[in-house]
């Protein structure tokens, strides 16, 4: 239990409170529960912020990837959390992700299945839905741009080949990696998977871009086409 239990921030010694904390020492200093502290603002009657964020964060085991995940009627039910601080935790949560997937990207080589995934995972790998994206790369396989193509229910997405086309022709690109999330975390291709890559292959070949891969993004996991020798 927590030395601090039923006390205000403002009782802390100064070193402690995690405002002050953040700037004296920088942001990476303060514990998890420290920043959702600062995210939700104020304690509640019975618990100050940061013992309220510990609340939060054992409800999922101490697991971010796992809080990420509630949808806001499941924040609701957290003792002390309402309609407000919920949406304030999830818009929190979701800049994180955006982060994690846009940094410095026009620098990113993509060399192989993995480095695609670690792109692509902070963007669709722990959707509930399904979600098609495209990788733009240029001559040297370096990111131009990633572009989502389309989104879905729990079981599949309307895949435009035309849409996919126009974008990579958009960025003169010479080279894309198609890719969409499966929220089952199973990772292997269906038939119209597989079906679906031929057909975006072979129509942009005609514009003389290269199809290098389709990753399948299961959650912690993922397929690569090309890795399979599906490709050829």
């Amino acid at each position: 239990m927590s030395t601090y239990q039923n006390t205000t921030i403002k009782d802390w010694s100064v070193e402690d409170r995690p405002r002050e904390k953040l700037l004296k020492s920088g942001v990476q200093s303060l514990s998890n529960a420290e920043l959702l502290a600062l995210i939700i603002g104020s304690g509640t009657r019975e618990n100050n912020a940061v013992d309220l964020a510990r609340n939060i964060l054992a409800s999922v085991r101490n697991n971010l990837y796992e809080l990420g995940k509630l949808k806001t009627e499941e924040l609701i039910e957290i003792r002390g959390i309402g309609l407000a601080r919920a949406i304030t935790l999830q818009a929190a949560l979701e800049l994180g992700t955006r982060r994690n997937g846009s940094y410095g990207e026009e620098k990113i080589l993509i060399s192989n299945s993995g480095s695609a995934y670690e792109l692509l995972y902070p963007i669709i790998g722990e959707l509930d839905h399904e979600e098609f994206w495209i990788i733009i790369l240029n001559r040297a396989h370096r990111v131009l741009k990633t572009e989502k193509i389309s989104q879905g229910g729990l079981t599949g997405t309307v895949i435009d080949t035309r849409m996919i086309l126009k974008h990579a022709l958009d960025k003169r690109a010479t080279s894309i990696i198609i890719s969409h999330n499966h929220p089952s975390g199973n990772k292997t291709p269906s038939e119209a998977d597989i079906s679906i890559t031929k057909k975006i292959k072979s129509a942009a070949e005609i514009m003389d871009i290269m199809v290098l891969d389709h990753i399948i993004v299961a959650g912690k996991t993922y397929f690569s086409f090309a890795d399979e020798g599906i490709m050829t």
